[in-house]
């Protein structure tokens, strides 16, 4: 394992969690208000929460490899072509979608700033985490027994 971290300091803490909260109410607040079918509302919500979901595995298997513990290559793999995968789901979405360009602008930004926070996040948490005192060795469920 690399050497220890610093644990990430509070405002950082709070600024990752303010983004991720602002990107996520702000993409809810525009399919809320917007003037389009239930479908396609379902479509860019769902997307939003696929795209957050895959950008947290993302940084845990990245994180995970660097640190030396054990990722298999298929869910490394899933984990890149996921985030990509929503990525690439909305940008095809907005093409195609009746809005002005600056809703398209709106919408694309609030998605990609809330997948950065995701990721801010889950550092954040994992740093808290291994700063903390161990009190006895962490178990590992992907040892050979």
């Amino acid at each position: 394992m690399n050497a220890p971290l610093a644990k990430p300091s509070n405002a950082f803490v709070a600024a990752s969690w303010f983004a991720l909260l602002a990107g996520m109410v702000a993409f809810i607040i525009g399919l809320w208000n917007a003037q389009m079918l239930l479908n396609e509302k379902g479509y860019y919500f769902t997307i939003l929460m696929y795209g957050l979901f895959s950008a947290i595995s993302l940084q845990k298997s990245v994180r995970d490899q660097l640190d030396g513990i054990p990722v298999t290559t298929i869910y490394y793999g899933l984990s890149w072509f996921s985030t990509i995968l929503s990525i690439a789901l909305l940008t095809v979405g907005l093409w195609n979608a009746t809005l002005t360009l600056s809703e398209k602008g709106f919408y694309a930004m609030s998605f990609l700033l809330s997948l950065f926070a995701a990721i801010s996040v889950q550092k954040n948490t994992r740093d808290a985490r291994f700063d903390q005192p161990a009190t006895s060795a962490p178990e590992n469920r992907f040892s050979a027994e």
